[in-house]
This record gives structure tokens, sequence and C-alpha cells, in this order.
């Protein structure tokens, strides 16, 4: 049982106030912010918002430390800053918890909570007190988390959870939220909402980034939009301010229908997969793509949707079960397997497991179909990779000021389509999609939509898995429902509503064998 909340987490006992003034940041050959100023003031929740490339992610380095402004400067309770580094910026009281987490894996989750401040004499940690700090910090987040468990052995949720209350242990005065919830379920984003109005009421200064309008209009009272780098508008208050004209306000356009569904005549069965069972799944699971569909996965956190896309994959190793591509059974062991029978993936955790961050766009386009430039192994063609690269860099506008740029600079939009674009050279035949649009704005949205419909109309079989619904109901002809673990309902898209789809996916009505935990909701 987690311990009470100690007395010694101190609590801020005056508000404060922050004000972003005249930032400017120029990179090689991209204008990132242009004296963008406004400011944010406690006792409500502001919101930052824009597309990929409008400068969001620059502004939270610069508040953070990471990135030194060319000029401008913070303002915190009237006292301007130019941060040198992260450890003046945490001085400072100032905490950003990014949507890719910081926190070091091999270390426990007490370790990672007072990295740099663990509680030591003569050079040895008391572990006692480190302990009890720990319990106290999870125990405010309601987390019942081991501080004794690896970070790494914790599912992407909690270690979301570990990284906000290491940002409370620091007792920071302004904490700016990066896509918070983008790992969260239901039940965690309620929580966190909890927490996140608990820190708006004891007067700190809450800057809260994301790209889902609905947490906007939850949890937020103001709201302030970029777009290419400079300050649209703030809105002081959003009583009287419409999602549309906030979505306007980030696009410079109105987007009515994000999705743009059109239906597309159905081929032969592109992905045939049979009674597949391995990690983290509690059945055998059974499933059809055909050429040419795009077929959606949805469930709740832990519903095993990711692991079952690794199995087919090949990044697991499934303990029995048939796959047939194209109506021929392959024998996947590997992802180099799948790859050479027309069967790829773009992972759900693009930093660590799609893009290589230090390298270049180009590399990063090139990484898959370099063998096809290189024919006798080792010699390296680089007048065809920078042709291909360019080429693809074309036709998926991907925004970058060349193709020599690191891939770690680019908005995480922009890192999809280069994933996306890695695999437009091979001869695709299934393409794999684990939440394909995660910390993505609505107009990088619509236009990676735009892909996925132009891949499937040339015959690829797509399988999405999305922890968003009106995504699933909105891009899938249609909707397979997965449920701890198990593979529960195969519907067309004309009778898979919400209300249908969740009832499915959520614990309700179910015998004791086959309900998910009682606390499990949906994402």
């Amino acid at each position: 049982m987690a311990e009470p909340v100690s007395d010694d987490i101190q609590q801020p006992e005056t508000s404060h106030q922050l004000r972003f003034d005249a930032i400017c940041k120029t990179f090689p050959g991209v204008r990132a912010l242009d004296r963008v100023g406004f400011e944010v003031t406690a006792g409500t929740v502001h919101a930052l918002m824009g597309e990929n490339g409008a400068g969001k992610s620059t502004l939270l380095k610069i508040l953070a430390g990471a990135h030194r402004p060319d000029s401008g400067n913070l303002v915190i309770d009237g006292e301007p800053h130019v941060f040198q580094s992260t450890a003046q910026a945490l001085h400072a009281g100032v905490a950003v918890i990014y949507q890719e987490l910081h926190l070091v894996p091999e270390m426990t989750v007490a370790e990672n909570l007072y990295l740099g401040r663990l509680p030591a004499s003569r050079g040895w940690v008391r572990g006692r007190e480190l302990q009890k700090k720990a319990r106290a910090q999870l125990a405010a987040l309601g987390e019942e988390i081991s501080p004794h468990a690896k970070v790494s052995s914790l599912p992407l949720a909690q270690q979301q959870m570990v990284e906000i209350a290491k940002a409370l242990a620091r007792d920071a005065r302004v904490i700016a939220f990066d896509e918070p919830t983008s790992s969260l379920s239901s039940r965690e984003v309620d929580r966190l909402f909890t927490i996140i109005a608990r820190l708006r009421d004891e007067g700190r200064v809450i800057l809260y980034v994301t790209h889902r309008l609905d947490e906007v209009f939850r949890i937020c009272g103001a709201a302030t939009v970029l777009r290419d780098g400079r300050h649209v508008e703030t809105f002081p208050s959003l009583a009287n301010t419409s999602p549309a004209t906030i979505v306007n306000r980030m696009v410079g356009r109105s987007i009515d229908d994000v999705f743009h569904y059109t239906p597309r005549p159905r081929g032969s069965k592109a992905l045939d997969v049979k009674e597949i069972a391995g990690s983290g799944l509690s059945a055998p699971v059974s499933l059809s793509v055909a050429q040419r569909e795009i077929v959606g996965i949805f469930g709740l956190v832990g519903a095993g949707r990711t692991e079952l896309l690794k199995l087919i994959y090949g990044a697991t190793r499934p303990r029995s079960g048939q796959i047939e591509v194209d109506g021929k059974t392959v024998h996947i062991r590997s992802p180099g397997d799948a790859i050479a029978k027309g069967v790829v993936l773009c992972p759900e955790d693009r930093k660590n497991q799609g893009i290589i961050p230090v390298r270049s766009v180009m590399e990063n386009l090139n990484i898959s179909s370099r063998r096809h430039f290189s024919p006798l192994g080792f010699i390296i063609n680089s007048t065809r990779e920078r042709a291909n690269a360019a080429r693809y860099v074309q036709r998926l506008n991907v925004k970058t000021p060349s193709l020599s740029q690191l891939i770690v600079n680019l908005s995480g939009g922009n890192q999809q389509k280069v994933i996306l674009g890695r695999w437009l050279g091979e001869k695709l035949k299934v393409l794999l999609l684990d939440e394909p649009t995660r910390g993505i704005d609505v107009g990088a949205k619509s236009e990676i939509y735009s892909i996925i419909y132009q891949l499937a109309a040339t015959g690829v079989g797509v399988l999405l898995v999305s922890s968003e619904l009106p995504e699933v109901l909105g891009v899938c002809d249609r909707v397979l429902v997965m449920r701890q673990g198990r593979l529960v309902a195969d519907m067309p898209r004309d009778r898979a509503d919400a209300e249908a789809v969740l009832r499915l996916a959520l614990p309700i009505q179910l015998n004791s064998d086959t309900a998910v935990p009682s606390g499990a909701c949906a994402s």
C-alpha cells in the first residue's frame, strides 16, 4: 500500500507568472520562432497550440534551457531569464514534461525521481529515505508503482506518470506538459487532469501543449496559437471560443472533415493471419486484410494491439499460427523476413523504434532501400540515394530545409512522413501502422490520411492500430475490437458506431473470465 504524502513536499504559497518576451530562434535554413510573445498566469491552465512545425517544441526547449534564444527572454515572476542550461531552468523552478520521455530505463523509479538529488551521506545513498520520498511522490499522483521497479519494466503509461512525478518532486513553480496524455488510458487521463487542476489551484503556472481539442476545452481556460513560428492569437478565455476557431487559427484554413474518407473496391486477401499466438495475446488471433482495404484495430490500453502487430511483423516470435501474404504462406521470423515479403511496420514509438535521431532525413529515408542502391553490399551510391530521398520528400510534402537536416529536428508529423516514405521504395503489400498520428496536429493528420488512402488505392492492405476511436471510425473500412489480448469483434464500417465499439471494448456485462480489470478504460 502506498504511504500517505509526506509533509515535507513543498507547496507554493503565492501565484506565479510566465511571459515569453519577443523570443526569436533560427536553425540552419529555418526560422523556428519569430518574436513570439505572450503571457501565462497562474490560476488557469494555458494551452499552447499549433500545427507540427509551428514552433511549440522549440519554445518548450527554450523554456527548459535546452535551447538558447537568439534574442528575447523569459520573464518569470517579473525576473528576466535566458537559461544557459537545463540545470539553470530546473534551479529557477521550471519543469518541462516531454511527450518523449526523459527517463533512465535501467535505473529504478526512485532513482529516476531524484536523479541528481539523491539523499546521501559520506558518498552513500540513504536508501530508506529515497524510497520513502519516492513513495510519497507516487502517492500524490495516486499511483501504486514500486519505487524499486526498473523503469524499463513499466508499461509506457506508467513511465509517463513517473515523468510527471519527477517534475513534481522538484517542486516546480512553472510546469509545461507536452502531449502528456498520448500514452495514458482514460482513467489515467482523469487522474492527471485532477492533478493538473490541483497544481493550478496551488498557484503554479501550467502550460499545456496538445493537439487534442477535446482536452483543451476540458482542462484549459486560455490558449495561445502559433503558426510558422509566429504568435497568431491568444485567447484569454475559451468560454466563448469554438474548436473550429482554434483550428482555423492553427492551420490558416477551415478543416471541416479531417478524414476525407472515400470507399475503394476491395481485392483479394493481402494478409491472412490464422490462429497466431504469442506474447501479449491471451488467445490465438485470426484476421484478414484485403488489397485496397484499411482495417482498424481498437481496444483498451493493454488489449494486445501493438503486441499483435509485432507478432505479424516478426519483431516478436509467435508460438504458433500461420501467415499468408497474397495467398501464399510465408515464414516470418524477423522484421527482415517481413520486409522481404512486402510486410512493413510504422511503429508507435517513433523516437526509439522508427527513426535514427542522429542521422539525416536522407539517411532515414534510405535505411531500407539502401540495399537496392548497393548491389555489392558495401558500395553506397550516394547519387541514387539523394535522388530517391528527394523524390519522396517532394511526394510526401516533407517540410525540411534540406535532405541533410537531422531528422530529430523535424516535427513529429514530418518524421512520420519520412518513416512512411522509407517503405514506398519496397514492393509493398501490407502496411502495419501503430498509432500513425500520435502527437500529430490536425493539419498533418489530414496529410497522413491522404497518404494512407493513396497507398490503399494502389492495392496495399493496411492494418491500422489507434487509440483514437474517431480516427478508427473515420479512416477504416472495417473495425476489429480487441479486449484483454483477444480479438472480440470484426465490424464493417457501417455498423461500427462509437457506442457499439466502446461497448465491446469496455468491461461491461462481461463474465469474470473475460472481463478486463475494473480500472481499465478506453484510451
